[in-house]
């Protein structure tokens, strides 16, 4: 729809200019189009009130008179109603540009080359060492890695940090609660799950017996002073962890191109620390070193504990600063809880107060909590979902269902973890990702509404049904019947829908997307048969819609972090 836009833009503009003498910029034309909420209405509208303040003139003396005026082959009515311009399209270019431009493109249908030359450093999953990967973690890691995947299918040079919680006075914590209560063979039997056991039962012993923290306090300092032992034990803490969350990684078809954790800065911290004391920034606040930030009505940011030990604000002007010298990036991204919000903003305030002029290219992208069945989740007090435990469940669920349904499909398991790990991912990517989600099982592997596997059946469907009818050879088509033209109008909007989600920063915009094209396509399955019909033309073009439809599912499916299994 974007070409379609883009000419009927510059029909206006002419229209406009031939009768008021100056018009618009084309640009601002096609950003105030509208899809008009019922076809009866037309397939697109521009609301001329835009232009009534420039011209001082009626909203509907101006649409009246652009549509009086209007010609052009792709669109068959131009049409005056309440102000507003409305475009019919017509059946040529549907059949003519539309579908065939779809079939023609393949893979590159929805692409574009916005990003070409430019790099995005994407910053998310990010899970702590020694903790488990639970489904507080599931938002940054498959949010994140969506954007990734929408920014390289415009043109970026993509690179995926896994920022890992590796250094902090929680490692202090966890050494100290190993030393006190840890058993080597235990751990390594248990890996993270045992490491969280030490770590809960620190926090519950510390309740009762406060001084436990200062102890914590100076097994961390010991750790960042160098002391081998300390050392040997978070190296050990770190390869379990990362063994653990690799294993869950592989299930959602994940992989990063750095490990870069927080530990990865510890020698480059001094230097962006002795830059903040060189410029007058670093003020000293009951011992410890602050960036005072008041002027921007934000706390101060803190730099260094009263102890020399450093803290997150540090360690990520450290990383920015590498990330900027090591890719220039055009943007560096932030995937992590809205909880982070105000870090962020004084990070990136900070970074901007030190000099840096990449400070305006530094984006945080929020995400709202997670909660199963209601219940909130909290590492600290034992009570977590692991990652792991829900996407077996779902798909155990799903093997069964499938069993039942299909019982003699083949690799029955390998598509029943497709499913499974879809339905998940799609459940969590449905709504807006700043909104909080409660996690229904049931609602997530149903085959009926709106989730994953009804994605997945739809995409499946239309390649059963191309190995039924075959390819076809017409390359003439002839669009004659309503549901061919709602499935093409939907299917036109896909390129601009992957815009609006890189631009937002919002994969729920294609998995919605997604939603309109299974429905749209479901519908015209069921009204307009392919295999009866006795026009040839009309028949070649069921199957092209059909086809299409395969490529826009195909194409769409992965930029949420799904797959495409064939049969279902």
């Amino acid at each position: 729809m974007t070409e379609l836009k883009s000419l009927i833009a510059e029909k206006i503009s002419e229209i406009v200019k031939n009768n008021y003498g100056t018009s618009p910029e084309i640009c601002d034309i096609i950003s105030a189009f509208e899809y008009p909420p019922d076809d009866s209405m037309g397939d697109l509208a521009y609301p001329c009130f835009k232009l009534s303040p420039i011209f001082r003139k009626g909203p509907n003396v101006i649409a009246q008179t652009l549509a009086e005026q209007f010609d052009c082959p792709s669109v068959a009515k131009a049409q005056s109603v309440g102000g507003y311009l409305n475009f019919f399209i017509s059946d040529e270019y549907y059949s003519d540009k539309l579908l065939k431009g779809i079939i023609d493109k393949g893979q590159d249908y929805g692409k574009t080359d916005i990003g070409k030359g430019q790099t995005v450093v994407l910053d998310y999953s990010s899970p702590n060492i020694c903790k488990p990967f639970h489904v507080c973690h599931l938002g940054s890691t498959v949010i994140g890695h969506s954007i990734k995947k929408l920014h390289e299918f415009v043109g970026y040079k993509c690179v995926g940090v896994n920022h890992l919680g590796d250094w902090g006075t929680q490692f202090g914590k966890q050494i100290y609660a190993y030393k006190t209560w840890g058993n080597k063979e235990l751990v390594e039997k248990g890996g993270v799950d045992e490491l969280v056991k030490l770590y809960v039962r620190f926090h519950e012993e510390a309740e009762h017996n406060p001084e436990l923290n200062d102890k914590a306090r100076a097994e961390f300092h010991k750790l960042e002073t160098g002391d081998e032992e300390n050392l040997a034990l978070w190296k050990w803490f770190v390869e379990l962890t990362i063994d653990e969350c690799n294993r869950s990684y592989k299930r959602l078809g994940i992989e990063f191109d750095s490990y870069a954790g927080e530990s990865f800065y510890t020698d480059k911290m001094p230097e962006q620390v002795q830059k903040l004391k060189d410029q007058g920034l670093l003020k000293i606040d009951n011992g410890a070193s602050i960036v005072d930030l008041s002027e921007y009505n934000m706390p101060p940011c803190l730099i260094l504990k009263s102890d020399g030990s450093t803290l997150y604000p540090t360690r990520d002007i450290a990383a920015a600063v590498y990330r900027h010298n090591t890719y220039n990036f055009a943007k560096c991204i932030y995937v992590t809880s809205a909880q982070q919000c105000l870090h962020f903003q004084q990070l990136f305030k900070v970074i901007e107060l030190m000099g840096y002029d990449f400070y305006d290219k530094l984006v945080h992208v929020p995400y709202g909590t997670i909660s199963i069945d209601g219940e909130k989740l909290s590492t600290r007090n034992g009570n977590v979902v692991l990652i792991k435990d829900l996407i077996d469940t779902a798909v155990s669920k799903v093997t069964d269902i499938m069993r039942e349904k299909s019982p003699d499909l083949e690799n029955l398991e390998d598509v029943a973890e497709q499913i499974g790990v879809g339905a998940v991912v799609f459940y969590y990517l449905m709504n807006d990702r700043i909104k909080d989600i409660n996690f229904v099982m049931s609602e997530a592997l149903s085959f009926d509404g709106n989730s994953g596997p009804y994605a997945q059946y739809a995409y499946a469907r239309t390649c059963q049904l191309l190995n039924k009818v075959g390819e076809t050879k017409q390359t003439k088509f002839k669009v004659t019947e309503k549901p061919e033209r709602e499935l093409l109008k939907v299917l036109s909007r896909f390129g601009e829908t992957v815009l609006c989600a890189v631009r937002d920063y919002e994969p729920s915009d294609v998995t919605r997307y997604i939603l309109d094209v299974c429905t749209a396509f479901n519908r015209f399955y069921h009204d307009c048969p392919i295999m009866s019909a006795e026009d040839k033309e009309v028949k070649a073009t069921r199957i092209a819609l059909t086809k299409a439809t395969k490529t826009v599912l195909g194409n769409a499916l992965p930029l949420i972090c799904m797959k495409t299994p064939t049969k279902i």
